[in-house]
């Protein structure tokens, strides 16, 4: 199992970029959330999809994703419509893919009478509102989230994020990563917060999905505090995957409940649901996709704390990361400014972004001023890598999003609230018609 993570380490030429996307599709007649079935519905959208050469993945004869060069769509619980990108080497290539992707399914959802949100959350609708995807594993993490935190479920039925997989030289590249990414996390987190209602109406937070994570499942969330530990490596991360309860083993095509039970027992042949069985591989790296920490090692690292957003802010989380992480004098800056941090000053952090945002502060700064040195940091070693597109620019413009966020001191968020407390009159309505991906009919009141 450590040398299955270990094999992941690649030289500079070969690290690559995966942008994974998620959104909200909704009924443009009357805003509500797409069932799995119907002339509206996801189904009808991944087989509309297959014009374009997606391979359907099938469950129990239903497409629940679809698949084509190195790329995969597929779907969270809710149904939310995720892209999960192809390993590229620079953000040009994620532009294009995103828009490759959005314009595939945009032709097919307008001939559903089907739009896209980018947010959060899901700002109008219960959870009783949404409906499930016929996926056996969800079956499985549905009864197990409701014996945990009280949030679980609002997460797999009414959260959207993007998130960045990146790669690593070395044990000890992973992580001085690992370490940096876990620390600015929050940065993330209050940078792109877009979730502030819940229901219809203000949640008291910004970043209402961040905060759903705090309360979703402790044994298998957080932010790893044993990361900065001297002697954590891959050894340390398999330890901790080895204590983070099961949820099922897949055999057969179908998933097997053995959710709470031990991988350790299970090393031992002692796992009650599958007594005297030893795992194989595939079995630990079914394991590692069930832990959801703020970063996630894999063969990769995994940035996880930001809301889904806009078109046009998909490719800033990438550039932000990439920036940070794949240039040694800016990986080297940002170990600077998080090394002294302590392990209070980041717990603090993590639970002040979802709510303040840029407004918290670490060791009498702003997130604000810290998110300004780290957008500094990325854009500059954006610069360096200088990776240009046909017209000569380099991918430091991808920052331009964040960068208009931080010199304003408004994240979308509270921009929303602005409207929403103004011109959208105490209705969230209008973020379906403002935010989504493509304008459709205005449905009546």
């Amino acid at each position: 199992m450590i040398d299955y993570i270990a094999q992941g380490s690649k030289p500079r030429e070969r690290w690559r970029i995966g942008t994974e996307h998620e959104k909200f599709g909704f009924n443009q007649r009357d805003l509500r959330p797409l069932p799995y079935d119907g002339p509206a519905g996801v189904r009808a959208l991944l087989e509309g999809l297959t014009r374009f050469g997606w391979k359907p993945v099938l469950e129990e004869g239903k497409p629940i994703a679809l698949t084509l060069d190195n790329c995969n769509i597929t779907l969270e619980p809710g149904g939310q419509f995720e892209l999960s990108g192809a390993p590229l080497e620079t953000i040009h290539e994620t532009c294009r893919e995103t828009c490759t992707h959005l314009n595939q399914v945009k032709e097919v959802c307008t001939e559903l009478g089907v739009g896209m949100l980018g947010m959060g959350f899901q700002p109008k609708w219960k959870r009783e509102d949404v409906i499930w995807m016929p996926k056996g594993r969800y079956k499985i993490m549905r009864e197990q989230m409701q014996r945990k935190g009280k949030l679980g479920l609002d997460m797999m039925l009414r959260t959207c994020t993007v998130q960045v997989n990146l790669d690593y030289s070395s044990e000890a590249d992973m992580v001085k990563k690992m370490r940096v990414g876990l620390a600015l996390q929050p940065i993330a987190t209050a940078l792109f917060a877009d979730s502030p209602f819940i229901e219809g109406k203000p949640n008291g937070f910004q970043s209402f999905r961040s905060h759903v994570w705090t309360d979703t499942d402790p044994d298998r969330c957080g932010t790893l505090p044993f990361a900065f530990e001297p002697s954590f490596g891959f050894e340390r991360y398999v330890d901790y995957m080895l204590d983070v309860p099961m949820y099922f083993v897949y055999r057969d095509n179908r998933y097997i409940d053995v959710a709470g039970q031990s991988f350790r027992d299970f090393l031992q042949g002692k796992l009650p649901g599958l007594p005297g069985e030893i795992p194989g591989l595939g079995d630990f790296m079914d394991h590692l996709t069930t832990a959801f920490p703020e970063v996630r090692l894999k063969r990769f690292l995994e940035m996880r704390g930001a809301d889904s957003g806009p078109w046009d802010r998909i490719c800033a989380l990438p550039a932000l990361w990439v920036g940070l992480l794949y240039d040694d004098v800016a990986l080297d800056g940002a170990w600077e400014l998080v090394k002294s941090w302590t392990a209070e000053d980041r717990d603090r952090m993590r639970v002040d972004a979802p709510k303040i945002a840029l407004e918290a502060k670490v060791r009498g700064r702003s997130m604000r001023d810290i998110a300004r040195d780290v957008l500094a940091l990325s854009r500059a070693g954006l610069s360096r890598r200088a990776r240009l597109d046909s017209t000569g620019q380099d991918e430091s413009h991808f920052l331009n999003a964040l960068t208009e966020i931080v010199d304003s001191g408004k994240t979308p968020a509270q921009l929303k609230l602005d409207a929403y407390h103004g011109r959208w009159n105490g209705s969230v309505d209008p973020i379906f018609r403002e935010c989504a991906y493509w304008k459709g009919p205005v449905p009546a009141e």
